[in-house]
């Protein structure tokens, strides 16, 4: 066979293995094999389970553990809407790193509990359970918390120091009221949902009101109606306690200062829930917020930030949410 025969016949194997590949994937992504998995916590002596979903690249050696805010769940990191640009879980998968998205106590499939005894606290040492869990496995565990699943993660680093990193998404120390407190009269309890409603809980456990997602954790990201339908689709639960246990976490007890590890800070650039005038960080850029919220921060967190611009609270929703998944799996990756 002639070379220029040569040439042809590998750029056609190329091209076959090229059209077997699925969006957004390459020849050298390992696969991936999840399963569902329940893990024993207590409350108060009382036994629980923490629900989550452990997915695992062939030859992965770190897992990174995944915290949603609240009213959501676990879905919230594997988003079902364009999963190829939106799910977090499968950018981190396709990188060879491990990931276990949770449910909150209370939500999802995890053990409901009375809503008083889930606070940011009890979170946290269902997250260390789960933690502990995973060490015999994986060299190194990374949390990543969104909003109260951010606070959620600063307890657990700061109150048990066995993980490698934090990442924190969602959450400042400097709440912007004006733009907060529209959100937190959405909330209502789930007694009052026509569809959790079902669910029995007591008062103490709150959702959004219907149609209300966007305007709370969306905007001013562009408006895309699949998207905003399965948020509203998988929306959950969270307490008045947990609540109010991020206020403190986040501004009025900045425990942040006490991570020893790797931090790196996500925030949507329109976040009017902690980002702006007059009260909020600075979220116009990585550098701005860098030097906005270095200052809650240990110098041993060697803090890292990244800005999602022009979009809200809830940021794997975006359209810009490949760009911040490939800034989370490098930090990941050069945190050694």
């Amino acid at each position: 066979m002639g070379l220029s025969r040569y040439r042809r016949f590998g750029a056609v194997l190329l091209l076959a293995v090229g059209v077997g590949l699925a969006p957004g994937t390459s020849a050298a992504s390992p696969r991936t094999t999840c399963e569902d998995v329940d893990v024993p916590v207590t409350v108060d002596l009382l036994p629980q389970t923490m629900y989550g979903r452990l997915c695992v690249p062939e030859g992965a050696t770190t897992v990174q553990v995944l915290v949603p805010g609240g009213t959501y769940t676990s879905a919230y990191w594997d988003i079902g809407y364009a999963p190829e640009t939106r799910s977090y879980r499968q950018a981190v998968n396709r990188a060879g790193i491990a990931t276990i998205a949770v449910d909150r106590l209370g939500s999802g499939r995890s053990s409901r509990t009375l809503s008083a005894l889930v606070t940011v606290s009890a979170q946290a040492n269902a997250v260390h359970a789960v933690v502990r869990s995973l060490r015999p496995r994986f060299d190194r565990v990374v949390l990543v918390g969104h909003s109260i699943g951010s606070a959620v993660a600063t307890v657990e680093a700061v109150s048990h120091h066995d993980v490698d990193g934090v990442v924190i998404t969602g959450l400042s120390h400097q709440i912007n009221l004006p733009g907060a407190v529209p959100v937190f009269t959405t909330l209502i309890p789930t007694l009052l949902d026509p569809v959790l409603k079902d669910r029995g809980l007591n008062p103490g456990y709150l959702t959004t009101t219907p149609g209300s997602r966007y305007s709370s954790f969306h905007t001013p990201g562009v408006v895309e109606p699949g998207a905003l339908a399965f948020d509203e689709a998988t929306k959950d639960v969270v307490t008045a306690t947990e609540t109010l246990g991020t206020v403190l976490v986040g501004s009025l007890v900045p425990l942040s200062r006490q991570i020893t590890v790797p931090v790196m800070l996500v925030m949507g650039g329109g976040d009017g829930n902690f980002c702006g005038p007059p009260l909020g960080a600075d979220c116009s850029s990585d550098d701005a917020l860098r030097l906005s919220e270095g200052r809650f921060y240990a110098p041993e967190a060697r803090l890292r930030t990244h800005v999602v611009p022009g979009y809200g609270h809830s940021l794997n929703y975006s359209a810009g949410a490949p760009d911040y998944h490939r800034a989370v799996i490098e930090w990941t990756n050069s945190i050694g």
